[in-house]
């Protein structure tokens, strides 16, 4: 990273996007992402993408070549509706390896955590909009430096109700130069309070419902109550990783205290849990521990969840978006996927599911769904404690005996990390790690 640091002020654009390509390990980028780059930050630019598609890398590639090391203070803000999403932004930003310093401000941790870092001004601030106002109206902050606006799912952001916090730190941004508005829906009006001026508009959106390699199947559940189809559904789907949505909190509890008594192992995920849960529940089933991931809306989208093998509509959509949106969680990047709406008898096939999705049959003896063969281990240690992914790996190989297969997905959040291994060792290895040291630190493991 210092060779990137050092040279990055006599490198060209291309130079510097090809060094941060090369410290994330990415060899090519897709259409949409040559897109952005082509347009590069000399325009305000709105970007209509669908979730997962790379949006973050693609805006992210061209900021990169705005920011200055000899400059103070705030460079560049990105707002996004969701602190889930503010910490996958800042994630990809630090894969990118550029040395600049970044800090992302969101709730549910300490705001005196944030103030302190803030002390130094980052290059770029990431940040989810009632934190960020918290901070403007503490003046923790200042954004007359701010030359770079990205407002991340903007029409996500105004869904969720925070117009009056956006309008209020917009009007605190008197030097914006450039304004970068993402969205994965069509359906957005721009507020004037945003006075982006006559921007490029890039779409990606599919003008089909159906994504391409997406296969549609109705499921008839014999009575209303849907909990024993849902069991039945998942046995035949044999370990495949299943997205399953319902439309209310209290659904996503129930349906995850059933499978949790019928001994599948699973994550409830909705706005209403505590963070460090909400980061517990994504890590676990992005590392494979948890199969059957049952969530709201909130995670169809901006959510860095890869690889969903099938999305299960345990309750129907509120609308057509909110369809297309669950379905956009797989069957990406011309891979193949699945999406099954339950109903039962008195439920109907919306007008918008259209062609009409065929019949799967369910078998009258129910198999077991399969059990995941990964666990998670978590460690009450993180990035402020100067701890690394290496760190972790490499203790896990010294101290817990494991060999490199059975170590899975590692993450490192700031005050805690998470690593997937294999479940048959899981004991053995708490055993021998209880009373030792990470880094020559104390730590908790659990």
């Amino acid at each position: 990273m210092r060779n990137f640091i050092e040279n990055t002020n006599n490198m060209g654009e291309n130079e510097v996007i090809s060094a941060a390509l090369k410290n994330a390990g990415i060899a090519a980028l897709n259409e949409m992402q040559q897109a952005v780059l082509e347009v590069g930050m000399s325009k305000d630019m709105l970007l209509l993408s669908p979730t997962g598609s790379g949006k973050t890398l693609a805006f992210l590639l061209p900021l990169l070549t705005t920011l200055s090391y000899d400059q103070d203070g705030i460079q560049a803000l990105i707002i996004a509706p969701s602190r889930e999403l503010a910490l996958q932004i800042e994630s990809v930003f630090r894969s990118l390896g550029a040395g600049y310093k970044i800090t992302c401000c969101y709730g549910g941790h300490p705001l005196r955590t944030e103030k302190k870092n803030l002390g130094h001004p980052p290059a770029v601030l990431i940040g989810t909009p009632g934190r960020i106002l918290d901070h403007l109206e503490r003046e923790n902050i200042s954004f007359d430096t701010v030359k770079t606006l990205i407002l991340d799912e903007f029409d996500k952001t105004l869904e969720l109700g925070f117009t009056a916090e956006m309008k209020d730190i917009l009007a605190h941004l008197p030097n914006v130069r450039r304004r970068v508005l993402t969205s994965a829906t069509a359906s957005i009006d721009i507020p004037a309070f945003v006075r982006i001026q006559k921007p490029v508009k890039l779409s990606f959106l599919l003008k089909e419902k159906s994504l391409k390699g997406l296969s549609i199947h109705l499921v008839k559940s014999p009575v209303p109550d849907k909990l024993e189809t849902l069991y039945a559904l998942l046995g035949e789907l044999r370990g495949g990783s299943a997205l399953v949505f319902c439309n209310l909190r209290e659904a996503v509890e129930r349906v995850s205290s059933y499978l949790t008594e019928r001994n599948i192992e699973n994550e409830c995920f909705h706005g209403g849990m505590e963070q460090l849960d909400r980061e517990r529940a994504l890590a676990k089933f992005r590392n494979g521990t948890a199969v059957v991931f049952i969530s709201t809306d909130l995670a169809a989208r901006g959510l860095d969840i890869p690889e969903v093998k099938n999305v299960i509509h345990y309750h129907l959509p509120v609308n057509e978006e909110a369809y297309i949106h669950r379905n956009g969680r797989t069957a990406r990047m011309d891979k193949e996927g699945d999406a099954y709406l339950i109903l039962n008898e008195k439920e109907f096939i919306p007008e918008y599911v259209d062609p009409l999705p065929d019949e799967f049959f369910l078998p009258m003896q129910a198999k077991d769904p399969l059990p995941s063969e990964w666990a998670t281990l978590t460690i009450n240690r993180g990035k402020r404690d100067k701890l690394s992914k290496k760190d972790v790996v490499g203790f896990l190989f010294q101290k817990g005996g494991l060999e490199k297969e059975e170590i899975g997905m590692v993450e490192v959040r700031e005050s805690y990390s998470f690593a997937a291994v294999k479940r048959m060792r899981l004991a053995s290895v708490l055993k021998k790690i209880k009373d030792e040291k990470i880094k020559n630190m104390k730590a908790k493991f659990s």
